[in-house]
């Protein structure tokens, strides 16, 4: 394994669970065998579907302004957008901020679920090369950040409180960033790897215990 900081080439060594291995030339980590990181990352990916359903679906904010009040839900701002003339606007957000996360979810709890108990999926390779390249098109904060701008403008024109909807999009966004990076890439690949060899022969070899 090469270091992403010195280039310098190791020979992958077997560690135990909650180790990390350091680079001999830098002294950076190469990878980590993190502790219960596959149920972490379950755990966390299931609860980001959850807190996904309630984005879509619950009331995410209320304006009230001169005695008219409106409720609208994350799910229908992309239809708003659409309606207004946003036909570029709306079908990127719907893209970056809804289709990408739950693929990005669901493609998590597809590669963990088997491998906690050492079996395999089809096509997890293919999904494990999703997982990775949706990491850097997930914006669900850039929404928030959106969303957080908005609420500036509008508390001077109209009263403004914030639903489930909103609170469980902080909550998405905590559990995606806990779902991800619970767990190293390498270990990952690696845990992939074995399960994979194990269908065949035992396997006594590998990164991860």
């Amino acid at each position: 394994m090469a270091c992403h900081f010195c280039d310098s080439l190791h020979e992958a060594q077997l560690i135990e669970e909650g180790q990390e291995a350091h680079c001999l030339t830098c002294g950076q980590p190469l990878y980590r065998n993190r502790p219960q990181s596959l149920e972490r990352a379950i755990a966390f990916g299931t609860t980001g579907i959850l807190f996904f359903i309630a984005m879509i679906f619950l009331p995410f904010m209320t304006l009230d302004a001169q005695g008219n009040s409106m409720t609208t839900t994350a799910g229908q701002t992309v239809i708003r957008l659409w309606l207004n003339g946003g036909y570029l606007i709306a079908p990127a957000v719907f893209i970056f901020t809804f289709l990408l996360p739950f693929l990005q979810l669901c493609s998590l709890l597809y590669l963990c679920t088997p491998l906690l108990s050492g079996r395999t999926f089809p096509g997890m390779i293919f999904v494990a090369k999703l997982l990775n390249g949706l990491q850097a098109w997930v914006m669900v904060e850039v929404f928030f950040l959106g969303t957080i701008i908005s609420l500036l403008k509008l508390v001077t024109l109209a009263d403004v409180s914030m639903g489930l909807g909103f609170w469980s999009m902080v909550g998405l966004m905590l559990s995606l960033a806990a779902s991800v990076g619970g767990i190293d890439k390498m270990e990952l690949w690696d845990r992939i790897e074995l399960a994979k060899a194990r269908k065949d022969a035992p396997v006594e070899g590998g990164l991860v215990c």
